[in-house]
């Protein structure tokens, strides 16, 4: 599968992360990645692998048409997700973990 700029918003949305978070995890400049996600301008081949890097880590599944249809759903449930950001959410301070 190739990712497509389309694609790539809708991921971005379905993970709730701004450009400018997956712009600077995939090492892009922003406007690079906003022209990208309009089908513009093709970043190449390690540029789109990196983006859907990103992506896939933020929690965004990428399907085939083996599975399908061409498209992306997130890889956790709902109530996985609303988990996940409680936890994230509980503050404290941040430190090292030599683990």
């Amino acid at each position: 599968m190739t990712l497509t700029g389309p694609l790539a918003r809708a991921a971005r949305a379905l993970v709730q992360w701004p450009r400018e978070h997956v712009a600077r995890k995939s090492s892009m400049e922003l406007a690079a990645l906003a022209a990208f996600e309009r089908e513009n301008v093709d970043p190449g081949e390690e540029a789109r692998a990196r983006i859907q890097a990103v992506l896939e880590e933020g929690g965004a599944v990428f399907l085939t048409d083996e599975d399908g249809g061409i498209g992306v759903r997130l890889k956790f449930t709902r109530q996985e997700v609303r988990s996940i950001r409680r936890m994230e959410n509980e503050g404290g301070p941040v430190g090292d973990d030599d683990v």
